[in-house]
């Protein structure tokens, strides 16, 4: 079996005319979009959509890559911007979520409320409850929350992936943390804050 060829050797033949190598690429990012895609997106269907639309972008953008980088680099950075395209495009009701809470999420709010340190059980509940939280954040917010909180990148690689400055990036943090806060304070304060 052959080895492997390197993005750039791919990409090399794409712009040479060789269109169905583009399938490689799609192989080989595929799951890593699919993983990105999931924090922006609750159903599936958006997810591929997202991936699709990554891909479609990629292929026809091709030609703007330029190789003082990884190719990968550019391709998460395409799917970052795309992401945040479809939070801005697909705004959620921003009501609802929150009062619609499982007696085990607000079980465990309860828990975290009273003793923070001690509250590790229904992890399920808490990731659940902090999905419902992620889904009131305006689209900028949210991107720098999951960026930065769930995913662990640090300011200066959100601000090479999103294109904002680094300081940008930490007002836009500071600014989503504040707007969560809000967001949880709504949470029937007296009950569980």
């Amino acid at each position: 079996m052959p080895p492997e060829a390197s993005d750039l050797e791919v990409i090399v033949a794409i712009r040479g005319g060789d269109s169905a190598r583009f399938e490689e690429l799609v192989r080989r990012y595929q799951a890593r979009l699919l993983a990105t895609a999931r924090r922006y997106a609750r159903r599936e269907a958006e997810v591929e959509d997202i991936v699709q639309e990554v891909f479609l972008k990629a292929f026809s953008k091709l030609d703007s890559w330029r190789g003082d980088a990884p190719f990968e680099h550019w391709l998460m950075r395409l799917a970052v911007r795309t992401c945040y395209d479809f939070l801005r495009s697909h705004q959620r009701n921003r009501e609802h979520n929150l009062s619609e809470l499982t007696d085990e999420e607000a079980t465990w709010l309860e828990k975290f409320a009273r003793s923070p340190d001690t509250s590790t059980a229904d992890a399920d509940a808490a990731r659940t409850l902090v999905a419902k939280v992620l889904e009131q954040l305006s689209p900028p917010n949210r991107l720098i929350i999951t960026l930065l909180e769930l995913e662990d990148r640090p300011v200066k690689e959100i601000a090479e992936l999103t294109g904002w400055s680094v300081p940008l990036v930490k007002v836009r943090a500071f600014r989503a943390r504040a707007e969560m806060k809000k967001i949880l304070l709504r949470l029937t304060p007296e009950k569980y804050l």
